[in-house]
């Protein structure tokens, strides 16, 4: 993630790294942890990621067992 501070007080450009590959791409749009460090002080959201795939495949999807994370999936196009 990519942060730039803009000649605007208080403006922040975020720029997410995006993966991508035959299966589609996946990028993380928010981070607690980053953006609180960018912008200075605490937001209670935690983390937004989104993803595009091709037909068949779900990006984004882990079992997690450290840190389990419930998920929202968005269907944007498709069904």
């Amino acid at each position: 993630m990519k942060i730039l501070r803009l000649a605007i007080p208080d403006v922040v450009l975020i720029e997410p790294q995006v993966f991508s590959d035959e299966r589609g791409f996946f990028f993380e749009s928010f981070n607690r942890k980053k953006f609180e460090k960018a912008i200075g002080r605490e937001v209670r959201f935690v983390q937004d990621n989104h993803s595009k795939s091709v037909r068949h495949v779900l990006r984004g999807l882990h079992y997690q067992i450290q840190q389990p994370q419930g998920k929202l999936v968005r269907v944007v196009v498709g069904e």
